[in-house]
């Protein structure tokens, strides 16, 4: 898999150029994340609510990850970090939810896609919470470099790790792109 290509787009926006490989992988994680992030239990029964976007679910997931995704906002308050959740969980998913479909969508593009900025932040906010989900799983720590050194060339996790490290990568080129400034009319002529 080469390394995508992240560049600052003339008039605004970046463009994404990604091989096949590439493409592949990053549809599977973010159609997991997808599934992650669904949840059926949270849905109100209530019409109203479920217009409101207030939920049911006042305790936080039991998934590591998706707690990770959807945490606490008042861990010292379990009565507080209750109510706030159910007014704000299932809007919250869907922001992800939709961040999710964003990267997907543009996956489904032919290469390049230019990335206006709410697409741009939705890329951003989809990686991140990737990683973040990713690095629940595999545990990972400030020194998860060394983590990695220890493992057996052979060990499964080798892998999952490889791609926590791919799309850190990816996410610090994109943010890199974003924030270069766009190239010069003079530049782009020459």
């Amino acid at each position: 898999m080469s390394w995508p290509w992240f560049s600052r787009a003339p008039g605004g926006g970046v463009e994404v150029s990604l091989d096949a490989d590439a493409a592949r992988l990053l549809s599977g994680i973010f159609g997991e994340m997808l599934s992650l992030l669904e949840d059926s239990s949270s849905a109100p029964a209530d019409p109203l609510a479920a217009q409101l976007g207030i939920g049911v679910a006042t305790a936080p997931p039991e998934d590591p990850a998706l707690a990770r995704l959807l945490p606490d906002a008042y861990p010292e308050d379990p009565e507080a970090a209750a109510e706030f959740r159910r007014y704000t969980e299932l809007g919250l998913r869907e922001r992800k939810r939709a961040a999710a479909r964003t990267v997907l969508a543009a996956l489904d593009s032919p290469m390049p896609v230019r990335l206006q900025p709410d697409e741009l932040l939705a890329w951003l906010t989809a990686f991140n919470d990737a990683r973040l989900a990713l690095g629940v799983r595999l545990d990972i720590e400030e020194d998860w470099t060394e983590q990695v050194a220890a493992l057996d060339e052979d060990d499964p996790a080798a892998y999952s790790y490889a791609v926590y490290e791919y799309l850190t990568e990816m996410q610090e080129r994109l943010v890199q792109a974003a924030g270069d400034p766009p190239p010069s009319p003079r530049a782009a002529r020459a």
